[in-house]
């Protein structure tokens, strides 16, 4: 019996600290570097690569069936991947689902975004939770040929995230309004006919889902940029204020959304709402501090306490830093907490509906376990 010739590789992972990782390269050709994080979602790697809180990073699949259900315009949380590639286990296999019009490996080389396969994803993921999310380089070459000791330097030159300000990289150019709901079955996505408040988001990054939900709870959106001053904000004369998801360090994107949060919570009585970097932007803005977490979360198991309630939801997560319980003014408590390491994962002000939430309730991972908050928030105003 003849054994079967090993494929050559035709991708290399190049971590910052010398460690090779070769595969089978499939999406664009070309280079990139980014920090690296592992997600343990089963499913949603659409949903995730098109997420702008994964700008500047690589995303590690530790479920191996990825691309299995391929590819299709109506799961897009943005216009293209944000993300800026992707490793897991097995190569994709031919996609079988009925809504599919285009394969992984098709949809990320028409989007320039490289994937490598064949990778010890548990190797890999046991190192980011050992070390900290490391400075990566990635490279696809058809022909298998790589200049290491380039990509190894390339890792090592990556500036990281801490200190960056991502989120005027994802954010809308101009304002727009939103209607579009959830998805449902069997007509799609419907437009809002009738909304009852009408909310200013502003995009710090934000998932069109967030704003499906938003639409869905009975909302008239309008979306503003990350930049967004508070004399802008006022100005469309909203019944409350919604602070999105996004990339990056808070601290940086903080240097000019917390001013503006600021100037809404001093001058008017407005419900205000955050899920994710909005979060951490209004937990800024109230005094508290964030901080860098060693891997931090990314996944649709991660179990979360409210406090109040007691009750556990199963939330959709991803994020690397999180908000210090510890530093939170008076008049701010923790409304919410990971039940996997007790990490902050929200907060509210106990004299006004200001509230936030660092988990995804519109992820639906429960599957609808946090949409109450949508609720919340429109009931407040």
């Amino acid at each position: 019996m003849s054994l079967a010739t090993p494929q050559k590789p035709t991708a290399c992972l190049a971590l910052a600290d010398g460690t090779l990782f070769y595969g089978q390269g499939f999406g664009a050709t070309g280079e990139a570097q980014a920090e690296l994080c592992f997600n343990t979602s089963m499913s949603g790697y659409q949903e995730i690569m098109t997420d702008p809180s994964y700008a500047g990073q690589i995303v590690t699949f530790t479920f191996p069936h990825i691309g299995n259900v391929g590819v299709n315009p109506e799961d897009d949380e943005t216009g293209d991947p944000v993300a800026a590639g992707m490793v897991v286990k097995w190569m994709p296999t031919q996609s079988s689902n009925w809504r599919a019009v285009q394969e992984l490996s098709q949809w990320l080389a028409s989007r320039g975004r490289i994937a490598i396969g064949g990778i010890d994803t548990r190797r890999l993921t046991r190192a980011i939770r050992q070390q900290g999310a490391p400075h990566v380089a990635i490279a696809h070459n058809p022909e298998g040929v790589f200049d290491v000791e380039a990509l190894v330097a390339s890792a090592r030159a990556f500036p990281g995230l801490t200190g960056v300000d991502l989120a005027k990289g994802v954010t809308c150019a101009q304002s727009y309004r939103w209607d579009e709901m959830r998805w449902a079955w069997p007509d799609g996505y419907l437009p809002q006919t009738n909304p009852r408040k009408k909310v200013v988001a502003i995009d710090y990054g934000a998932k069109r889902n967030i704003l499906r939900c938003l639409a869905s709870a009975g909302c008239e959106v309008t979306v503003l940029p990350a930049t967004a001053t508070k004399e802008e904000v006022l100005a469309h004369n909203p019944d409350g204020v919604f602070l999105s998801n996004g990339p990056g360090d808070p601290a940086a994107t903080g240097a000019y959304a917390v001013p503006m949060i600021k100037g809404i919570l001093d001058d008017t009585e407005l419900p205000v709402f955050g899920i994710c970097l909005g979060h951490q932007m209004l937990a800024l803005a109230l005094g508290a501090k964030t901080i860098k977490m060693n891997h931090g979360h990314h996944g649709a198991n991660h179990p979360v306490k409210e406090i109040d309630t007691g009750k556990v939801e199963i939330t959709s997560m991803n994020h690397g830093f999180a908000v210090d319980g510890q530093t939170l003014p008076a008049g701010v408590v923790e409304s919410h907490v990971s039940l996997f390491d007790g990490s902050n994962c929200g907060i509210r002000m106990t004299d006004r509906p200001v509230f936030s939430v660092q988990h995804h309730p519109e992820a639906s991972p429960g599957p609808q376990d946090s949409f109450y908050l949508f609720e919340r928030f429109v009931n407040s105003m």
